[in-house]
């Protein structure tokens, strides 16, 4: 909604379906078993590596181009420093943020599935949100979209798949609908930007009505 956001063809044609498979393979290794566990975590480490990988070829095969920086050059250890405290900065504001908000919600009787789809989801999104927002506006359009596509991807493959490999997580039969929904978030991303190959205002306004939608689906 505040800029729109060009996306790049490995993007539209690889990224963004390989989130689609991964997510489309959660719900139903969730619904089969009613559980993830260290089976699905292996399935998602092998995906996960096979990524790095993939990744790691990109960055190989594409040159960097280098932009002449009008300001003066920064030493590389206050770069680093800069950008180590900006990270743990927002991830100590988004933890506050999380356990402020769910104790909240626990005292106000709300259930730790609701938690968890509502102000934990939110709360841990916020680092992608500024990053995004801050992206967006320094027309770093690229680090933008890569934010939210590769955080889906690491989520669901690192994060979840390392917990599987340390305990069985059950998958509540009421997770099923909430994973549609992401498969048809992100098929619906795919729409907006596969002829365009942009990410017009419109569709970043169709994503929050949708959203607004889920959410009122939620509280029902």
């Amino acid at each position: 909604c505040i800029v729109p956001l060009k996306v790049e063809k490995n993007t539209i044609w690889r990224e963004i379906p390989f989130t689609i498979g991964i997510t489309v393979l959660l719900v139903v290794m969730g619904a089969i078993f009613g559980e993830v566990g260290f089976f699905t975590g292996c399935i998602f480490w092998i995906l996960f590596i096979g990524f790095l990988v993939y990744l790691f070829r990109m960055a190989m095969k594409n040159q960097e181009e280098v932009v002449e920086c009008p300001h003066k050059r920064q030493p590389g250890w206050v770069l680093a420093l800069v950008t180590v405290i900006g990270l743990a900065a927002i991830i100590l504001g988004s933890n506050m943020t999380v356990d402020s908000a769910s104790n909240i919600a626990s005292r106000l009787g709300m259930s730790d599935r609701l938690i968890g789809l509502t102000i934990v989801a939110f709360g841990t999104s916020l680092p992608e949100l500024v990053t995004s927002i801050t992206a967006a506006r320094k027309n770093n359009v690229d680090i933008a979209i890569g934010n939210i596509v590769g955080s889906n991807i690491f989520n669901i493959l690192f994060v979840l798949g390392t917990t599987c490999l340390v305990t069985t997580v059950p998958y509540a039969s009421k997770f099923l609908i909430d994973g549609i929904v992401c498969i048809g978030a992100a098929v619906l991303l795919w729409l907006c930007v596969v002829k365009t190959k942009e990410l017009k205002r419109w569709g970043g306004a169709l994503f929050l009505i949708c959203y607004a939608g889920y959410f009122v689906y939620l509280l029902m």
